[in-house]
This record gives C-alpha cells, sequence and structure tokens, in this order.
C-alpha cells in the first residue's frame, strides 16, 4: 500500500491542477506558447550547499550545461542526467534537488544539459547530442564509470542516446536509470485506457500534442523518438522505477519485458497506487527510490 503522505497526493494533484496542461492539446499548446514568450528560468537554485556547481563552457552543444560535483571528494565516477518536462517544460528545482543529493550522496559528478526544448529542439538533434555528452564522459573516465539517468521525457531521451551510444560501438554503461520514462510515443498501449482514469498527473490528448512537436520529421517508431522499438540487445543494466498510477506504467512493463528478453540485465522498481516520477517527490517511496539509485551510481 502507498503510504498516507502519497495517498494524499493523486486527489492534491487534481485540486491544483496538475492535469490541465495535459488533457487537451490546446492547453497544452497554449502553455507552449506563454513559455516562449515567457522562458521560465533553468538556473540551478540557491540552497544546494552540498555540492558545487560549474557551468561548462566547452561541451560542444552550444546549450548551457552544468556539472554538479560533490563539496568536498574527488568525484567517484561520471552521469549524465536529462530532466523531464513533456519535453516542452524547462527543468524544475526539484530536478536540480534530486541531482544535487544523488551528488553528495554517490560521490559521482552529474552533468545536467539544458536542451532545447520542443519545438526549438526535437529528438533529432537533441538525443545525439546528449550521447556525444556520455560519450565525450565515457572517454576521458572509462564506460564502467559512466551512468546516464532520466526522468519521464528525459528518460526516453536517455535510454535513446543509450541505443545510439550502443550503436556507435561505444562499450555498454555502468548503468542506464529511467524514472516513469515515456518509452513509447505512439501511446497506443491498451492498457494506458485504465490507468488514465486513475492518473492525477498526465493525459494523452495533451501528451500527442508535444510528441508531435518533439519528434519534428521522425516518425514515432523511430527509436530516437521511440525507445522501445529498437533493439536493447547489448546495453548495460538498466535501473527502472514506475508507479501504477501512471500512464506511462504499462510501457514501461513492456520496455522490463523485453530488455531481459534482449539479455538486458533489468532491476524494476514498481510501487503500487504511485504517481508519476515519485523518485523526485518528498514521499517514503521516494526516499526508498533515491537510495537505490545512489546503489547503482556506487555500485
Amino acid at each position: 500500500m502507498p503510504s498516507p503522505v502519497s495517498r494524499a497526493l493523486p486527489p492534491l494533484f487534481r485540486l491544483l491542477g496538475f492535469r490541465r496542461e495535459f488533457d487537451s492539446p490546446e492547453a497544452l499548446l497554449k502553455g507552449v506558447q506563454e513559455r516562449l514568450l515567457r522562458p521560465v528560468a533553468y538556473g540551478p537554485p540557491r540552497g544546494l550547499r552540498s555540492v558545487r556547481i560549474e557551468r561548462d563552457v566547452d561541451n560542444g552543444t552550444g546549450w548551457p550545461v552544468y556539472r554538479v560535483l560533490p563539496r568536498d571528494r574527488t568525484p567517484t565516477g561520471a552521469a549524465v542526467y536529462v530532466h523531464g518536462g513533456a519535453w516542452v517544460n524547462q527543468i524544475h528545482p526539484l530536478h536540480w534537488r534530486l541531482v544535487a543529493g544523488l551528488v553528495a550522496r554517490s560521490g559521482v559528478a552529474i552533468t545536467v544539459p539544458i536542451y532545447p526544448l520542443a519545438p526549438m529542439g526535437t529528438a533529432a538533434v537533441v538525443v545525439p547530442a546528449v550521447a556525444d555528452l556520455i560519450a565525450g564522459l565515457v572517454d576521458r573516465s572509462g564506460a564502467e564509470r559512466v551512468s546516464v539517468l532520466g526522468d519521464s521525457a528525459g528518460g526516453q531521451i536517455a535510454l535513446s542516446a543509450a541505443l545510439l551510444l550502443r550503436d556507435r560501438g561505444v562499450p555498454p554503461l555502468h548503468g542506464t536509470v529511467l524514472i516513469s520514462p515515456a518509452v513509447d510515443l505512439t501511446l497506443a498501449n491498451p492498457e494506458m485506457d485504465a490507468v488514465e482514469r486513475t492518473d492525477p498527473w498526465l493525459a494523452r490528448a495533451g501528451t500527442h500534442a508535444a510528441i508531435d512537436l518533439w519528434r519534428g520529421d521522425l516518425s514515432r517508431t523511430d527509436p530516437v523518438v521511440s525507445p522501445l522499438f529498437g533493439d536493447l540487445t547489448g546495453l548495460g543494466p538498466i535501473t527502472v522505477f514506475s508507479g501504477t498510477r501512471d500512464i506511462t506504467s504499462p510501457d514501461t512493463r513492456l520496455l522490463v519485458t523485453r530488455a531481459r528478453a534482449a539479455g538486458v540485465q533489468v532491476d524494476h522498481h514498481e510501487e503500487e497506487g504511485l504517481v508519476h516520477v515519485h523518485p523526485l517527490l518528498p514521499v517514503p517511496e521516494g526516499k526508498r527510490a533515491r537510495q537505490a539509485i545512489v546503489d547503482v551510481l556506487t555500485g
């Protein structure tokens, strides 16, 4: 059973209108236009005292890229964190706090790219550039000391980038950590029907509009857009977190099944009754998930 505080989240999210922008394409596109006119700040918030943060100005992407490092010790490994937000929303302070906590507890330095949001940034541009960032860390540290992490839309980008690296001949990464990832952007899984009725945050109508901005000229079944359609053979270990009140969970189960069938080591953490990206939230299940991520990074 979910913890009491987690049981309180769905009615709270509905009261606060979390799902409003996802309930219709018009609402989603209106939000995109508003953020194009008034961009949201992306810099790390004040108060992340357990880490030090550097701006990586020579990263090859042309984007703002930050490195979050342990304050008082030499990093023991490297990772890239790709933030979620339906491909159209900027990084949130919750993402920054998650990254800072992981760095402080693991000793791993985490690179955070501020990738261009759709429609300015599309899958064909962003995914290869994220793969390049990861490849640069592999060149410096070795694949066995490099991980990639992502939540929601960022989980899609992370897994698609891992597939691209595999195709380039890069050795398997130390770990790929996916938090409520979007892995099939057709959104055609019939098991989503029942889950969508209980999801207090996400809905397919608005998400379809975001996907059309993100995919650009690519098909929804292109692995750069939907990694579930890619060949998963040869990937390094994958750790996946999901909750059953989240429309991404049915496809997450498919990903776990197909990856294991392809010989990939998968550790799947599914929480009954939990909402989208619960490892970012201040709930007991989120705390447990964050410790599991630290264990992946330091394992």
